[in-house]
């Protein structure tokens, strides 16, 4: 349940897109299986600049908080607010309905530097 055409990073956020506009993001299967029932999602506020590594939200289940972090440099352009609502879409559908934000990156280079599907299935299988 990792789809091919999407870059990871090693803290199980995803980045749809090329970096050549905004790109979306979201957590995986994965990360959404680990955490469990999610019950509270905080995200960045339009126009927040994001760092790549940095923290930029949380997210709440049942089990624990976890912290979000921003895969890649840039503002944010766009949030999903249906999370408001219901941060359990992120358990039902972690790369459609339950993305996360979308950001306008600073560099488009740097999506090429993050885990191809190929990677992420190896790091997620050790």
């Amino acid at each position: 349940m990792i789809p091919d055409d999407l870059r990871y990073t090693a803290e199980h956020e995803w980045v749809a897109g090329d970096g050549t506009g905004p790109v979306r993001v979201g957590i995986t299967h994965f990360a959404q299986d680990a955490l469990g029932d999610i019950v509270f999602v905080e995200l960045p506020q339009v126009g927040a600049q994001l760092s790549a590594g940095a923290v930029c939200g949380e997210i709440e289940s049942t089990k624990s908080v976890s912290e979000i972090y921003a895969p890649v440099s840039g503002t944010v352009v766009a949030r999903n607010e249906v999370l408001v609502d219901a941060p359990e879409t992120v358990n039902s559908d972690p790369y459609g309905a339950g993305w996360l934000l979308q950001v306008e990156p600073v560099d488009a280079g740097a999506i090429e530097g993050l885990l191809d599907a190929a990677a992420y299935r190896e790091l997620t299988e050790r």
